[in-house]
């Protein structure tokens, strides 16, 4: 049974680490990583039976820090990467590792949200995407149309590509390019592009949006300034090939055509209300359930009128697309 009405998971421990299980593209599965200081920071795996509206949960302990950053293969259901902290000489790194999920839960065996006696089971190591002259990494992403053996991570200011190699066992750095300039240039986050045989991924880095050719690791675009401040995040439209939508903290979404990056093909400045009749391009729908700071809002891969958000106080909202909407465009 379908209903617009938001289903609500709350976790023990602060999070803002959301992806969804990008391979599974039968069941509705979103990961969640936590952030504690005090405790073993876990991972939950959310499968959403969209039949009942109900959620079911498994638990994996992620006990080599605080989660900042999950990903998933694209090829491997078992297989996902994380940016966590670590201490190192008196100064805390954000390092980045690739794990396997035990093979029981890989099918989608779960428990019941609210037991709170579940046993947490523990992910297995397969290979560091670590390179201590490189700085901390803020962010992984896997080729998206790949076999799961490509991964970018963006490290400071560094981009470099891994081959992952022997099962994920081993990580080979393929090659790697620097920002170059005045200041402590950083990444923030990165996308590869779905479209283009896999060979262009888009960076971030304070106000200014890059493009990157893979085969040669260099820059095909650059927007300076795309926003007045710092840009948080960015996404390739996965059905127009030239199209990237980016947001910042000057609280606007832009949509690039990486063609031609003069301008912004369009913006969007919306306020919190929105109209009976939204316009063509505007807001569709407002969701109030978070209590805290959204950090992370995705997709799901299984079901695309379907997405979770996560705040930081540990609450995942599951949300859907307006039903009506969703008929208007599909009828």
């Amino acid at each position: 049974m379908e209903d617009d009405a938001p289903v609500i998971y709350g976790l023990e421990f602060q999070a803002r680490a959301l992806t969804p299980q990008t391979a599974e593209t039968d069941a509705i599965r979103f990961l969640v990583g936590t952030q504690s200081l005090k405790y073993d920071n876990q991972i939950h795996i959310i499968d959403f039976d969209d039949e009942n509206n109900i959620i079911n949960k498994n638990v994996l302990l992620h006990q080599v820090g605080e989660i900042w950053h999950i990903s998933t293969s694209p090829a491997d259901r078992g297989v996902l990467a994380t940016c966590y902290n670590k201490p190192s000489d008196s100064k805390v790194l954000t390092c980045a590792a690739v794990w396997r999920m035990p093979k029981e839960l890989e099918p989608g065996s779960h428990e019941s949200p609210d037991d709170s006696s579940s046993t947490a089971h523990s992910l297995e190591l397969l290979c560091h995407l670590d390179d201590t002259a490189h700085g901390s990494t803020a962010c992984v992403t896997w080729e998206p149309t790949g076999d799961g053996k490509k991964v970018i991570s963006l490290a400071d200011n560094h981009i470099l590509l891994w081959d992952l190699q022997e099962s994920s066992g081993q990580a080979v750095l393929a090659s790697s390019a620097s920002l170059e300039g005045k200041g402590q240039l950083k990444f923030t986050s990165g996308r590869w592009s779905p479209h283009h045989a896999g060979t262009q991924v888009a960076t971030a880095s304070d106000t200014t949006v890059r493009g990157w050719d893979t085969r040669s690791m260099s820059q095909i675009y650059c927007i300076e300034n795309a926003h007045g401040q710092l840009v948080r995040d960015l996404d390739f439209n996965p059905n127009k090939q030239y199209y990237l939508a980016s947001c910042g903290d000057d609280c606007k979404v832009k949509f690039w055509d990486t063609r031609n990056v003069t301008e912004p093909v369009k913006t969007l400045e919306e306020h919190s209300h929105w109209s009976q009749e939204p316009p063509r391009d505007g807001v569709i729908a407002t969701y109030e359930e978070h209590e805290d700071s959204v950090y992370a809002a995705d997709w799901s891969s299984a079901d695309p009128w379907l997405f979770a958000s996560l705040s930081y106080d540990g609450r995942l909202v599951i949300n859907r697309v307006p039903r009506a909407l969703k008929y208007h465009i599909l009828l």
